[in-house]
């Protein structure tokens, strides 16, 4: 392709390029467009309206009606008879049938809103053909769901109302429409809007038993139950479906526990479900609320938390929407929350389970109270001829350690149900920290100290007091390192530049076998306490008794303690800082600098590296960021146990005298020495490299002489 042809199609395509924007049609004209498209969709709109006016008018077939009328007869409910003539009544969500003798009336809703009466669906000709077939519609509708239903087709319309239960923790509201508890309330617990914890309510909750055979699909939250209160602490929900066939859902609460226990009982229930059927399908699903008033960690803690049959309790992820279908049997399932949970319990198993879990986006009306929505759907082994066919419990409340642990002792269980995974304590070795050690001691002081910012005062002592042994030697080498430094300093000028670093590194090692120190004596009093601070760290963000607790300044050591708040949204400084500043975590840092700077100068300085210094200086900042958002107990523990490590490096400083180490270096220059395995190791390879070094210098001066 030679220059021309390049030059010429360049020159086409701008020409065709320049008409079509010169063609382009304006503002104007687009609206025109848009107005015509508008009009032509709303003509035929009114095109199809007109067709279904003039359309064939709908009508029931005489074998249709007269099905109708058996299927009212059949599954219906009694409501007298004169003149040998009975009278049936069946009705559902949108159709209200009756019949007397051979005579069907009643009303039924149509599409489009509006009631009409079933004569209007019975005629064979209609002025109002649009009117005519909506209502034929709606009663054929009608008539496939009771014949759908069956025996429980007499339960689908009803009066809705509740039955309540309750103790001094608890209070759960049951509804008589689906059988089903549609309001859990926690009594001694307040949300960050409200003087109860409320778990959730009938427009945020949802579960239900289903049965299914080859014609027929019973769900349970289709049908009204009729309440029966056989004490104060336990109601039956209970279905009769005629010729000695019921079928029910008990519930009992546990005195002073968070505990109901559901029962499905049923009576002369092979009558209706074929002896064939073997599973019962469940559908639960819910919208989490929100309690906390840090909405970030509330979400960032809440998931759909599970445990396999006679394994391990795993969970979706708690930070995007996650679906995951499993063939495992299930011992239980949790709509976890931060601090509280709803976990259903069955006493056999789920048969593997479908789970959804789906974060709430910012721009959802439900953003600002609620957090995610989460379904599960599974199936349980059913039996007609069971009198009760699944049994569970219901735990709904706060996500406390010691009440978790307890609960396999209060309920009739064949395995451990681990429910204190609920807690999320950090990986097996942080979580054995929490369990064995902070857990135990956090609840024996708080049994008789009333103000958890002392307990956590006080725990941080005993914590500091236990790793005393372990860290005493390195604090004594720590403080040998400060008097050390002008020692290393000196060697470092006497034998300068890459030739004589093996020689300097000799002499150092020397000069701290002498003294009895190391030169990682800065950092191993903080990897002692490694294990301990990343315990705490997934210790107080879930630990409930915290929650709403006040100490100094602070309001709720569960929550960020803001000094200074601001509502401008900063892009990336409001999505990682947060919208203000915690006291706490802001003192955290400042300690954390002042560790960092007594520290580095116990530390012989290195001039090689100057960079460390300053990135020493930057992790405390960067702590700050991170731990802005985070639970105030927290920056305050970190806080203390800053301080008191400071503390710690001063009285050491005063125990250890200059004089009597360096008269103690001269007494151990005396004496002869047997080296440990490491400066051996660390002299071979000295020795190795000094070698290696020669060699180099021997190769390079014979090179030069024999040019």
């Amino acid at each position: 392709m030679d220059k021309n042809t390049i030059t010429g199609m360049l020159l086409m395509g701008a020409v065709i390029f320049g008409f079509m924007w010169l063609n382009q049609p304006s503002q104007e004209e687009i609206a025109r467009q848009r107005e015509a498209q508008r009009v032509e969709a709303e003509a035929a709109k009114a095109k199809a309206t007109e067709a279904l006016t003039t359309a064939n008018v709908d009508s029931l077939a005489d074998n249709e009606v007269a099905a109708l009328k058996q299927t009212i007869r059949a599954y219906g409910s009694l409501l007298g008879d004169t003149v040998g003539e009975k009278t049936y009544n069946l009705k559902n969500a949108t159709a209200d049938l009756v019949l007397r003798g051979d005579k069907l009336s009643g009303f039924l809703t149509i599409a489009g809103g509006g009631v009409v009466d079933v004569a209007e669906a019975l005629k064979k000709d209609s002025d109002n053909p649009v009117l005519h077939n909506r209502a034929v519609a709606a009663l054929k509708s009608a008539a496939l769901d009771f014949v759908r239903n069956g025996n429980f087709a007499r339960y689908m319309a009803g009066t809705d109302t509740t039955v309540s239960l309750q103790n001094d923790l608890l209070k759960v509201d049951i509804a008589s429409r689906g059988g089903a508890i549609v309001k859990a309330t926690l009594k001694q617990y307040t949300a960050y809007n409200a003087d109860q914890v409320e778990l959730f309510d009938a427009s945020t909750n949802s579960y239900s038993f289903v049965l299914n055979t080859n014609s027929q699909r019973f769900d349970t939250r289709d049908f009204y139950f009729t309440p029966v209160v056989l004490n104060d602490s336990t109601v039956l929900m209970q279905l009769d479906l005629g010729g000695g066939s019921k079928w029910g859902i008990k519930y009992t609460l546990r005195p002073d526990h968070y505990d109901v226990q559901m029962d499905v009982l049923q009576e002369n229930m092979d009558r209706i479900i074929p002896t064939n059927i073997t599973n019962m399908d469940f559908a639960w699903s819910q919208k989490m609320s929100r309690h906390e008033a840090g909405k970030m960690f509330e979400e960032r803690n809440s998931a759909i938390y599970f445990k396999y049959a006679g394994g391990d309790v795993e969970y979706l992820s708690e930070s995007s929407n996650k679906d995951k279908e499993m063939t495992d049997r299930l011992k239980w399932i949790s709509f976890k929350n931060q601090f509280f949970s709803s976990v259903l319990i069955a006493r056999g198993s789920f048969n593997g389970a479908n789970m959804h879990s789906e974060v709430i986006e910012k721009n959802s009306p439900d953003y600002e109270n609620f957090l995610k929505n989460l379904e599960v759907t599974s199936s349980l082994d059913y039996n007609s001829t069971n009198a009760n066919p699944a049994s569970f419990n219901f735990f709904f409340g706060p996500n406390r350690y010691p009440l978790l642990s307890d609960y396999d002792d209060m309920i009739e269980t064949d395995e451990d149900l681990e429910l204190t995974k609920l807690i999320p304590l950090g990986w097996p070795i942080f979580r054995w920290i929490n369990t064995c050690i902070i857990i135990p001691i956090f609840d024996f002081l708080g049994g008789f100290i009333p103000n958890y910012g002392l307990v956590i005062l006080i725990m941080t002592l005993i914590i500091k007091l236990a790793l005393w042994p372990l860290m005493h030697k390195t604090y004594m080498s720590q403080a040998k390192m400060r008097f050390l430094a002008p020692d290393i300093k000196a060697i470092n000028e006497k034998y300068p530049g890459r030739d004589n670093a093996m020689t300097r590194q000799q002499k150092t090692m020397a000069l701290y076998s002498l003294a009895g120190a190391s030169p990682f004596s800065g950092c191993l009093p903080m990897l002692l306490q490694m294990p301990f601070l990343f315990a705490v760290f997934s210790f107080f963000p879930s630990c409930i008794d915290l929650r709403g607790e006040s100490f100094l300044w602070v309001h709720d050591l569960s929550a960020p303690d803001a000094i200074f708040s601001w509502d401008v949204h900063i892009p990336f400084i409001t999505n990682y800082f947060g919208n203000h500043i915690s006291l706490f975590c802001l003192l955290m840092t400042v300690t954390n600098i002042m560790y960092t700077r007594i520290t580095m100068q116990s530390q012989a300085s290195n001039d090689s590296m100057p960079g460390m210094k300053w990135m020493m200086y930057l992790m405390p900042i960067m702590f700050l960021v991170f731990f802005n958002n985070y639970a105030a107990g927290l920056s305050y523990y970190y806080f203390l146990s800053l301080l008191f490590t400071i503390m710690q490096n001063y009285g050491y400083r005063r125990l250890v005298s200059e004089d009597k180490m360096r008269a103690q270096m001269a007494e151990n220059a005396k004496k002869p020495k047997k080296k440990s395995g490491f400066m051996a190791r660390m002299e071979e390879m000295q020795r190795q490299q000094r070698a290696m070094l020669e060699e180099q210098n021997r190769r390079k001066n014979n090179g030069k002489g024999r040019q």
